[in-house]
This record gives C-alpha cells, sequence and structure tokens, in this order.
C-alpha cells in the first residue's frame, strides 16, 4: 500500500514576528498526520513500513532507523518537544512562556518512569529505553534520580519547582499506600501532572492580549482532564481513597473543588458522566440522555472522550483565529494529540491489530466507536 510519506518539519532561522508563526503552523498542520493520512497510516503491517512514512527524509532520521517501536515513540516526542523550544523561543514573552512549558511536559513523563522506578524498585537498566532525551532546562539527572533510596532523595534530585511541589503534594499518600506498586506509581504520577498542571494554569493566565483566552481554554481543558482521570482510573481502576485524591486538585479549571469532590465520590464510571459533560466531555450525540446508558462507559472510554473534546476545542480554535496567539497555542495543542495517536497508532501496528479497530480508537474517532472503548 502507497503511503505519502511525511514531509519534514524544517525549524528556519527566522524573525519573532506573530504573523510569521501563525503561517508556519499553517503550513505545518497539512503536513501533520491526520484526517486520510492517519487512515493511510492505519493500513501498514510493519515498523519498517510506518518509520518509512514518519520518518523518512527527516534531518537526523535516515542514517539509524529506529529497530523498535519504543525507539520510533520516542523520536517523535522528541520531534515535538524540539518544536515547540523554537515556537516558544520565537514567540518571546509571557505566551512563549506558555509554550515553553508545554515542552516541560515531556520531562515530567520522563520523571513519572522514574518514579514508577522507585516505587517498584526497578532499575535504571530496565527504564532508559523508556526515557526521551531532552537537552537544555527540561533535562533530568536519571542516573542520580534512579539512584534515590527514598521519596525525599528523589524530590531534592528533580530540577524543577513545580515537578517538585507536585511530588511533595503526593508524599502522604505515597507513604501511607501499601506495597502493591500500581497504587504507589499513581500517587507519584499524579502529583507530577498536579504540579506541571498547576505552573501551565499559572503561565497562561499572566498572558495579556488578543487570544490569550484561546491558550487559556486549552490549559483548562488539559487540567481538567486530568481530574477526570483521578475519578476514573484513581477511584475505579485502582480503588484509591477520595481522601488520596482529594489534594490533586488543580484550581482554575472548569471543575470546581466541589465538583470535583462529587467525581471522586461517585459509584462509578457511569456516574461521573453527568458531572463530567459540558465541563471535560462533549453531551453524547444523537441525543442521548445523558447518564447511565445501556452500555457503561469505561475509565478509558471517558478519557478518550476527553481527549476528543481536546481536538474540537483545539480544531476550533485553530480554523477561527487565522494569525496570533490562538493559533499557536491551537497548533501545539493539535501536535499533542498527534503524537497520541501515533503512539496509540504504532502499538497497534506492533500488536498486529485490524486497522479498523486501530483507526476507532484514535482522534477523533470515526463513528461506531463506542463509549466505553
Amino acid at each position: 500500500m502507497a503511503v505519502r510519506r511525511r514531509r519534514p518539519l524544517m525549524i528556519p532561522e527566522v524573525r519573532t514576528d506573530l504573523d510569521f508563526l501563525s503561517a508556519l503552523v499553517h503550513g505545518r498542520r497539512s503536513r501533520l498526520a491526520e484526517a486520510s493520512r492517519l487512515d493511510e497510516l492505519c493500513g501498514l503491517r510493519g515498523l519498517p513500513e510506518l518509520v518509512q512514512a514518519l520518518l523518512a527524509g527527516s534531518p537526523g532520521e535516515t542514517d539509524v532507523p529506529p529497530g523498535t517501536v519504543v525507539e520510533l515513540q520516542r523520536r517523535l516526542v522528541a520531534g515535538l518537544a524540539k518544536e515547540l523550544a523554537f515556537i516558544a523561543e520565537r514567540l518571546g514573552g509571557a505566551s512563549g512562556r506558555v509554550i515553553e512549558w508545554l515542552g516541560a511536559r515531556f520531562q515530567a513523563e520522563n520523571l513519572k518512569v522514574l518514579a514508577r522506578g522507585l516505587a517498584t524498585g526497578r532499575p535504571l537498566a530496565e527504564l532508559r529505553e523508556f526515557i526521551v532525551p531532552l537537552q537544555g532546562p527540561f533535562a533530568l539527572d536519571a542516573p542520580g534520580l534512579a539512584a534515590a533510596d527514598s521519596l525525599e532523595t528523589f524530590i531534592s534530585r528533580v530540577p524543577s519547582p513545580p515537578l517538585r511541589d507536585g511530588l511533595r503534594l503526593a508524599a502522604p499518600a505515597y507513604e501511607r499506600t501499601g506495597p502493591a506498586p500500581a497504587g504507589k506509581s499513581f500517587f507519584l504520577e499524579a502529583g507530577i501532572d498536579c504540579g506541571y498542571l498547576r505552573e501551565l494554569l499559572d503561565r497562561a493566565a499572566r498572558v495579556r492580549g488578543e487570544q490569550a483566552e484561546d491558550l487559556r481554554a486549552l490549559a483548562r481543558q488539559e487540567a481538567d482532564m486530568f481530574h477526570l482521570a483521578l475519578a476514573a482510573r484513581g477511584r475505579h481502576s485502582y480503588g484509591l481513597a477520595v481522601e488520596d485524591l482529594a489534594p490533586f486538585h488543580v484550581s482554575g479549571s472548569a471543575i470546581s473543588r466541589e465538583v470535583f469532590h462529587a467525581m471522586l465520590g461517585a459509584a462509578g464510571p457511569a456516574d461521573l458522566v453527568p458531572l463530567a459533560v459540558n465541563r471535560v466531555v462533549d453531551p453524547p450525540r444523537r441525543g442521548a440522555a445523558v447518564g447511565k446508558s445501556a452500555e457503561a462507559p469505561s475509565p478509558a472510554g471517558l478519557e478518550l472522550q476527553a481527549l476528543e473534546r481536546f481536538h474540537r476545542l483545539a480544531d476550533r480554535i485553530f480554523r477561527r483565529a487565522h494569525v496570533g496567539l490562538g493559533v499557536v497555542a491551537a497548533y501545539a495543542a493539535l501536535r499533542r494529540v498527534e503524537l497520541a495517536n501515533l503512539v496509540t497508532l504504532s502499538e497497534g501496528i506492533r500488536a498486529g491489530v485490524a486497522p479498523g479497530r486501530i483507526r476507532r480508537r484514535l482522534i477523533p474517532r470515526q463513528a461506531g466507536g463506542a463509549a466505553g472503548v
């Protein structure tokens, strides 16, 4: 099957003009793995074909092609981190600081890998392939963090103050949790996410000017996706206590502290739906009633719905705001969704999943994707 190759995202030397950045991201969106191109990629049946389609012609990617899906995913993440750093540097000011902080998401993900190592006792040698090499302010001392013999020591070696604060918030629940590694890891990862998101909303609140609200709307949706994950996955997949999850609320999002507490107290995923609709997920399609349905949603299905809303919001902003901060912020969000899709797609190809099933798990989902997927 002939698949269009992904044209390389060149990073030229450009002036700092926001109009130029807007034009640049409009051009780059035309090269993203979306719509029919995503359909084509789902039809590939092996890693070599996927690598060729995604990386052929990209600078630095032709000499040693990735030999595993994990290596491919690491390169895709590193490419997005580099692109965000480029945009942030050219944007400058408070707006640039927000886009720059989006790159800290990948530092946070690396830190989660190392935190899981702390919780489970896995050595760095087993974790290293899952850590994405990052440069500059988002680099981590992986050997030092992996060698930490306590959470206190681990926290002291985290270079980012917001992520350190998030881990300190997680420390009491982590210490109270028994030896089950899944629960202990969840609290550390939730703390890292909470620290990242609180800083993101703080930076977004400092931006002024036209389209600043677009940037804040995207940040709020990201925070509320986290709230939904805590309620859906933390409570109903891991069975964690309400009092241990409640401190992770991120102020300034659409989900207030009171609503978040109600979500944590929901009896099951279906009971989360009325609380989540129009805050973090869209209303059911085709006039379906809000609430319990014949097919109860799963935690993973609810999180997919929230990511789909994030994509819809970014797409709407991108199409409406032809020039300005809104279009740049929306592009960064669309790239995040593209990356999530490519990770899901690569895992599906590795596992031999049928193309149609892979496509139904990608964002935006095609008709027929069940809420409980």
